[in-house]
């Protein structure tokens, strides 16, 4: 209102119902959230494996677990913050997912050949191109589902309640935390897993979309994991190269995977600062 007119005087607005408050609550929003996102996946995943035989749950329960991930998060956001989900927009989508998958390789091969440098990665055979294929759709769920639950969700919400700081924060803790009961954890691994939490929330910030952060997320563990057969935060892989890593836990990461590796933490490090230099988009309300 203009400072040289009146105000009329008008009756006190209503007050929000309860549930309306209560709806409003951070901590609310990211349990409706949560739920939202965690129940048709696991219906889906629990389903065919209960349900079909082995050869008949190939890719495809992946893949619907993923689009329901995502239908999931839209429905919530939708009924419980009543906005269209900017974060997911997909005007340049393509190109942000393309950006983030070259960033990741980037970063993956950078590690891998700073360990073959050091003697601690070698080369001792390889299963045949086809092994890229197969584990494509389960990284693809990988991808969205924590994309979405950690960046998409729990960054976007705690970072309108507590600023960028400690919801960037705050979220790549819960994200470290997700990762403790994984085969082969070690401090280090809990602290490169809270960097790399890191890398992705100023990969969702920097555009406010999700996109950047995913094609990221997901060329990290294809080519760890998937072209060199490196354990990805401590789960086993079978890809194209067999890789094999060697010497000090510290600098070959072990049975962790190079999550845990040092010269993997140079390297997010390094992949942060470069995407924090760049300006972040508005925050998503």
């Amino acid at each position: 209102m203009n400072a040289t007119q009146h105000a009329v005087p008008t009756s006190p607005a209503p007050s929000a119902g309860l549930g309306a408050r209560v709806a409003r609550w951070p901590l609310t929003r990211i349990l409706l959230a949560t739920l939202a996102m965690v129940l048709p996946v696991a219906a889906v995943l629990v389903f065919a494996h209960v349900a079909l035989e082995k050869s008949m749950r190939v890719a495809w329960p992946q893949l619907l677990a993923a689009a329901l991930c995502v239908l999931g998060y839209r429905l919530y956001v939708a009924k419980i913050e009543k906005r269209v989900p900017d974060e997911l927009a997909l005007a340049g989508a393509a190109r942000e997912t393309a950006t983030g998958i070259a960033w990741g390789t980037a970063l993956s091969l950078g590690v891998i050949g700073a360990l073959a440098a050091a003697g601690a990665f070698q080369v001792v055979g390889n299963n045949g191109w086809p092994a890229l294929f197969k584990p494509v759709a389960e990284l693809v769920l990988v991808a969205a589902f924590e994309e979405l639950l950690f960046r998409a969700m729990l960054l976007r919400i705690l970072q309108n309640a507590l600023g960028t700081r400690w919801a960037l924060a705050m979220s790549s803790f819960v994200f470290a935390l997700a990762h403790f009961p994984n085969d082969g954890v070690s401090a280090l691994g809990l602290v490169i897993t809270v960097a790399a939490g890191v890398m992705f929330g100023a990969a969702y910030l920097k555009t406010g979309r999700l996109w950047l952060a995913a094609g990221l997320h997901f060329a990290w563990n294809f080519i760890t994991g998937t072209v060199f057969s490196l354990p990805v935060s401590g789960g086993a892989a079978k890809g194209w190269i067999i890789g094999r890593l060697n010497g000090p836990e510290w600098l070959s990461g072990g049975s962790y995977g190079l999550e845990a590796s040092a010269v993997t933490l140079l390297a997010v490090v390094a992949v942060t600062v470069l995407l924090a230099r760049q300006p972040a988009a508005g925050t998503v309300a």
